[in-house]
C-alpha cells in the first residue's frame, strides 16, 4: 500500500514540477491520452520525434522538476536520487547549459560504441565531440541509469549503502565518470548545499544521512552562486580575498563568470 501512494505522490509532483515549465509545444511532460513506451521500471513519455525542453531559471527549480524522476531512477536502479539531482544540475547547468538545451542531456553522456540513437556534435575535451540527444528529459534521467548500472567498470558502486552519496561521489570518479579531480566535491557541495540527501531517505524512508563537514586542504569555505552583476573583483572584496586567490581555488582560467556557476568563498568572522 505504502508503495502504491507513493507511485501516486510522485505522479502528482511530476505533473505539478513541470506543469508550468517552458516547452517546445506540449502543455504538460506527459499529457492525457498520449501513450507512453511501457518499460518494466515504469513509463516513460513515448518518444514522437517532438523536442521537448523545459526552460529552468535556478537550480532550486532543477530540483522542483526532476527531483521525483530522480526517485523514481532511485526505486528501479537503486542510483542515490541525490547523485543523479547532483550529476544533473553540475553537468547540464542546471539544466540550460549549451549542450543541455540543444540535446535535453542533462549528465554529458557521450555516443560511445553501440549507441544508436540520435546525437549531436558538441565541443567537449575535444572540439566536435559526439553527444546523445533525447527528445524528453525523462530519456535523458532513464540513460543514465542504464548507462551506469549495465558497465562493469561502475558495479562496485552498487555495493555501497544507497544512501552514501559521498561514496557515489568518490565511486564515479574512480571509475573514470570524469576527468575533473574536483569532481567529488562538487556533487558532494550540491547535495549538502540543497539538502538532496532528503530525496535519498523519502525513498528509503530513513531519516536523512548526516555527514560532517568536509574540511579542505586549502582551508574552510562556503559556496556563492553567481547573480547577474557579479564580477570577481566585486566578490574579492566583498569576501576578502584576492582575485588570483579567487581564481586559483576555484581553478578559474579566466574572469569571465555564468550566472547561477558555484564558486568557493572564505569563511571569515564577516562572511558566516
Amino acid at each position: 500500500m505504502r508503495g502504491i501512494l507513493f507511485c501516486a505522490c510522485l505522479a502528482g509532483m511530476l505533473l505539478a514540477g513541470c506543469g508550468s515549465k517552458k516547452r517546445a509545444s506540449r502543455p504538460d511532460p506527459v499529457p492525457t491520452g498520449v501513450k507512453t513506451a511501457s518499460t518494466a521500471t515504469g513509463d516513460l513519455p513515448e518518444d514522437t520525434g517532438e523536442f521537448i525542453f523545459f526552460a529552468i531559471s535556478s537550480p532550486e527549480e532543477y530540483i522542483r522538476t526532476f527531483a521525483p524522476i530522480a526517485q523514481r531512477e532511485m526505486q528501479a536502479y537503486r542510483i542515490p536520487a541525490s547523485i543523479t539531482l547532483a550529476q544533473g544540475l553540475l553537468e547540464s547547468g542546471f539544466g540550460m547549459g549549451e549542450l543541455t538545451r540543444k540535446t535535453n542531456n542533462h549528465f554529458g553522456i557521450k555516443c560511445h560504441t553501440g549507441w544508436e540513437g540520435d546525437y549531436a556534435h558538441h565541443d567537449d575535451d575535444a572540439r566536435g565531440e559526439c553527444f546523445r540527444k533525447y527528445n524528453h528529459p525523462m530519456h535523458s534521467f532513464r540513460d543514465h541509469s542504464i548507462f551506469l548500472s549495465s558497465r562493469s567498470r561502475y558495479g562496485s558502486l552498487f555495493s555501497l549503502e544507497p544512501d552514501d552519496y559521498r561514496g557515489w561521489a568518490r565511486g564515479l570518479k574512480a571509475a573514470g565518470y570524469a576527468t575533473d579531480r574536483r569532481y567529488p566535491h562538487k556533487l558532494i557541495e550540491l547535495i549538502e548545499r540543497y539538502g538532496l540527501q532528503k530525496y535519498d531517505s523519502e525513498v528509503l524512508g530513513t531519516p536523512i544521512r548526516r555527514e560532517a563537514p568536509v574540511t579542505l586542504s586549502e582551508g574552510i569555505y562556503n559556496t556563492h552562486r553567481v547573480q547577474a552583476g557579479d564580477t570577481l573583483y566585486a566578490l574579492s572584496r566583498r569576501y576578502g580575498m584576492s582575485v588570483d586567490e579567487l581564481m586559483k581555488i576555484n581553478r578559474l582560467s579566466s574572469s569571465a563568470l555564468a550566472i547561477g556557476q558555484l564558486l568557493k568563498v572564505r569563511i571569515d568572522s564577516n562572511n558566516k
